[in-house]
């Protein structure tokens, strides 16, 4: 039953490789948007947090498609890249991750928003008091306490990009060995007449990498929160 065929094994290699570049490329930025939408009041505040959940509400194949219009050879970003530096993501594995980064991006903020909302900001206040500049208080005393926020908020990402279907195979296509990810591949498989076992073995994998990151979620969220004196 688990008898991976070389095309399966590259689909579930290739899914884990795009997730983990997907969380490696917005965990920063998840960082700090999350601590901006938490901490700071400023003007266009709701068009931002908008603009960053939109991913949540809209269509992925909507979004898929903005990014091909964009990103693509004859976009008007993706044209620009093809001529200055010769890069190409539509259709290539690298633009996978960047279409799940996009998809997976308000999940992971709003785990971290979420978390440094419950930060009591007169523990930065009192950093602050004495003498600690902004962003040494942010590295000694918000990142900290923010950490099971962030840990859940990774993984959150990493579970929904091994998920992503509509924004990927409208961006990139659905190539073998490339883009072809395990939804990319149980898609494929359906569609054929003698595919449904492979199409079952992948989708018991989705389930269990899926479960996984969420259980691990969990105890990490568990360990860091005892780590930093909670319950």
């Amino acid at each position: 039953m688990f008898d991976l065929s070389p095309e399966e094994y590259s689909a579930m290699m290739l899914s884990l490789k795009v997730g983990l570049w997907s969380v490696g490329i917005i965990l920063v930025p998840g960082v700090f948007t999350g601590w901006l939408l938490a901490r700071k009041d400023f003007m266009g505040k709701s068009l931002v947090d908008g603009i960053i959940h939109l991913p949540l509400v809209l269509p992925p194949v909507v979004t898929g498609y903005l990014l091909l219009l964009m990103l693509g050879r004859q976009g008007m970003i993706g044209k620009w890249l093809y001529q200055q530096f010769d890069i190409t993501l539509a259709f290539s594995w690298r633009g996978a991750v960047l279409a799940t980064a996009l998809m997976s991006f308000p999940l992971m903020v709003r785990s971290i928003r979420l978390s440094i909302s419950t930060i009591d900001i007169k523990l930065e206040q009192a950093a602050r008091s004495l003498g600690a500049s902004g962003l040494n208080c942010f590295f000694t005393v918000t990142l900290p306490l923010a950490i099971p926020g962030i840990i859940s908020g990774s993984i959150l990402a990493f579970a929904r990009s091994l998920g992503e279907f509509g924004a990927t195979i409208t961006f990139v296509g659905n190539i073998e060995d490339e883009t072809r990810t395990l939804p990319l591949a149980i898609y494929t498989y359906i569609q054929v007449p003698d595919g449904a076992e492979s199409a079952q073995r992948l989708l018991i994998i989705s389930v269990v990498l899926a479960l996984g990151a969420l259980l691990f979620s969990g105890l990490i969220e568990r360990r860091a929160a005892h780590w930093l004196g909670g319950k």
